[in-house]
């Protein structure tokens, strides 16, 4: 007697288990949840793109410092030297042949609108 009603709770809990694991995975297939599965990979995946990069850009930099170094290029090359007849970075230069003129119509490519 105890035999049959040990393998009929063993028969039992091994049913509740098999339908609690079955629904689990029917849950986890719904489209909802493949969508929700398919962002958090997308996102880790755009994580582990940006470190990769950073850790590219880290070792250029450093291999850049390495190769100057080496080549005895330690001082920065001022790409804008001061020259009195040269402007300097940031300040306007005037247009050959002055403003426009004309009869209160512009050129479309005067606006300042994105085309």
């Amino acid at each position: 007697m105890f035999r049959r009603a040990f393998w009929f709770g063993a028969g039992a809990a091994a049913g509740v288990w098999a339908t609690t694991k079955v629904n689990r995975k029917l849950r986890s297939l719904t489209p909802e949840s493949l969508a929700a599965r398919a962002a958090d990979q997308a996102v880790a995946a755009g994580y582990r793109l940006r470190d990769f990069a950073l850790d590219v850009r880290a070792g250029m930099a450093q291999r850049e410092t390495e190769l100057n170094e080496a080549l005895g290029l330690t001082t920065p090359v001022d790409p804008a030297p001061d020259h009195p007849e040269l402007p300097t970075r940031g300040t306007p230069r005037p247009l050959p042949g002055g403003p426009r003129r004309g009869l209160g119509t512009t050129h479309p490519y005067d606006r300042n609108e994105d085309h």
